[in-house]
């Protein structure tokens, strides 16, 4: 219940905002004034100040209170969810999606954090906008070729380029509790019209969609940390690893194994980074759906 309370409260104090009963500089309720007027315990009143606050709403004044933040909204008839997503997916590709938040985006447009809530009415209507913007990024050929193992390929391919332009994507798309978006509906039904060639039902044309889907995912949830640890260090993955070369290598004869021994110090020319493991991946992941559908008698 106290969940349900206190985001009752944030909505109620933005719409006071949005109508204009709350004025910038405006003194916001205090946390006791709301526990009299939602009846509600003094913790969830505050934590309702509290994403006020996260949310670039209100701003704290010594010795005045919480107060509407920012100056009094400008009028931009230019402002739409299609430049709202671009800001946030510019911020989200630069520095990832913990960067985030509203205020940071509506400084980017030079527009007053309330007016962005016309557009988009929260965090994760946003996030689901720019899913789906993303995704209607990618382009597949018009027609299948036939060959239905070449166009799964080709769609795999198509997106992973897509994850690493965009490399919040992975973690941000949920395989459970999948957002509704158009586009990711459209790209569901271009994989499983390539299998048409199989003869396979449709339920199992979904689930090597799903799986070819979680694979491209699974390894571009890599995509966003390396970013970050290349922003950290100043160093690629390949530099990091020059420098750590001889500390591994002085593990390994610490702790022999044989295999690792052959890989990392007899064999120089091996190679191991996201897209290696792509590649190889893929083509593992379409011999097993290879083998899978010639058991079955398919095409």
């Amino acid at each position: 219940m106290a969940e349900v309370a206190y985001t009752r409260i944030v909505a109620e104090v933005k719409r006071r905002i949005e109508a204009g009963e709350l004025r910038p500089g405006d003194r916001v309720p205090s946390a006791r004034a709301i526990t009299r007027e939602f009846g509600v315990a003094i913790a969830t009143a505050t934590k309702a100040h509290a994403v006020l606050r996260d949310e670039g709403l209100t701003v704290a004044r010594p010795g005045v209170g919480t107060v509407v933040a920012g100056p009094a909204p400008r009028r931009d008839t230019d402002l739409g969810l299609d430049r709202i997503v671009a800001a946030a997916t510019a911020v989200a590709d630069r520095f990832g999606m913990a960067e985030l938040s509203m205020r940071r985006i509506a400084t980017d447009l030079g527009v007053a954090t309330m007016s962005l809530y016309r557009h988009v009415p929260s965090r994760e209507d946003l996030e689901v906008a720019m899913i789906d913007a993303a995704l209607g990024e990618l382009r597949v050929p018009p027609r299948y070729t036939g060959d239905w193992r070449a166009d799964l390929e080709q769609c795999g391919r198509v997106m992973w380029e897509l994850f690493q332009r965009h490399p919040w994507l992975g973690a941000t798309m949920s395989l459970t509790r999948p957002q509704l978006s158009l586009n990711g509906m459209r790209l569901g039904e271009w994989v499983m019209g390539s299998l048409g060639p199989t003869g396979l039902a449709a339920s199992d044309r979904m689930l090597v969609q799903v799986l070819l889907f979680s694979f491209v995912r699974g390894v571009a949830e890599a995509i966003q940390p390396e970013a970050e640890a290349m922003r950290d260090t100043g160093m690629t993955g390949d530099e990091w690893m020059e420098t750590q070369e001889a500390t591994f290598h002085r593990f390994v004869a610490e702790h022999p194994s044989p295999t690792y021994e052959e890989l990392f110090l007899r064999t120089p020319d091996f190679e191991f980074d996201l897209d290696v493991l792509f590649e190889f991946g893929l083509a593992r992941f379409l011999d097993g759906i290879g083998v899978w559908v010639g058991r079955r008698g398919c095409g």
